[in-house]
């Protein structure tokens, strides 16, 4: 019993272990405050990014052969939404939506499917399009919407059997009715702007619920704009139409007036309110919708690294 040696004690060893603990914590903590802050740097950033080709201008946009046929995707889905609108109107959507619906999967394969210049223009103001592509993209849609009028009265002079028809036309714009009818397109085209940019993470690997949402939001749009117009402005004739192209079909540019004044600002409140407002609402839906993206750290279609990563931050700030 004399000879027995005494048991060493663990005291220096556990407290090296506990201090390599803690260090490893506070390592994990400021690697995670790291990782929160370069998110949100990353996320700023990604919002004010350019999505589109970096390289696509007006001197290479044309050596792609894949420009032509994109061009002439908006120019037929265009001329075939143009038809739709200039014979069935906006007073019947439930028809409409199933023509749409065809017309988008069919088209978004050659452009993404636009068919509507705010459309082009929420996609060039939150660059997932170039300046150049998105220019030639709305001088496809009016030309498509311009061939749809030629082959609708076509057709009606036929069936008339006279040389003259009386085409669509809108209601008389005036001073008068001016905010209401720009209200209402303003809100239906940010509506519209909305469904694209958050159906656009479809648009390849589903085609057919890209333009299920699309035709949806067509449809919410026009029965929004039939009740708002009927019950609070008590209008009979379509007011709306949601989207420049078409609406320049409806020979909405007044020819006559009282003087030259008053016809340039007769045509000034048709084109604010047929052209610019709308642009400028889907401009809006566009925004929100990046908005709403970057707040939700993309959602349930976030990828899974952006997943993860936000995974780890929450984790971390619950344990703080």
């Amino acid at each position: 019993m004399a000879n027995q040696k005494p048991k060493k004690t663990t005291k220096k060893s556990s407290t090296k272990s506990e201090l390599k603990t803690t260090k490893k914590e506070n390592s994990n903590l400021s690697m995670a405050k790291t990782t929160k802050s370069t998110t949100n740097e990353a996320s700023l950033q990604g919002f004010f990014a350019r999505k589109c080709d970096r390289n696509e201008n007006v001197l290479t946009i044309f050596k792609s052969k894949r420009i032509w046929g994109a061009l002439l995707g908006e120019l037929i889905g265009t001329m075939l939404i143009s038809m739709l609108l200039l014979t069935l109107g906006v007073q019947q959507p439930l028809y409409f939506v199933l023509a749409a619906l065809c017309i988008y999967v069919t088209v978004v394969g050659l452009s993404g499917a636009n068919l509507n210049p705010l459309i082009t223009a929420g996609m060039m103001a939150t660059r997932r399009m170039s300046a150049i592509r998105g220019i030639l993209y709305m001088l496809a849609q009016v030309m498509g919407a311009w061939i749809g009028l030629i082959i609708v009265n076509a057709f009606l002079q036929n069936s008339a059997g006279a040389e003259t028809v009386d085409l669509p036309m809108m209601s008389e714009m005036t001073g008068e009715v001016f905010f209401s009818v720009a209200l209402v397109e303003l809100l239906g085209a940010l509506v519209l702007g909305f469904f694209y940019a958050r159906s656009l993470i479809f648009a390849k690997k589903s085609p057919l619920t890209f333009g299920f949402i699309m035709a949806s939001g067509l449809t919410l749009v026009f029965i929004f704009g039939i009740v708002i117009a009927q019950s609070f402005f008590a209008y009979v004739e379509p007011t709306f139409i949601f989207n420049p192209a078409v609406a320049l079909m409806y020979q909405i540019i007044p020819t006559t007036a009282d003087n030259i004044g008053e016809l340039f600002g007769l045509i000034g409140l048709v084109l604010s309110a047929y052209v610019l407002i709308p642009v400028l609402g889907g401009i809006i839906g566009f925004w929100i919708s990046d908005v709403a993206t970057k707040l939700s750290a993309g959602g349930y279609f976030c990828n899974d690294s952006l997943c993860d990563s936000m995974e780890e931050v929450v984790e971390v700030d619950v344990e703080e």
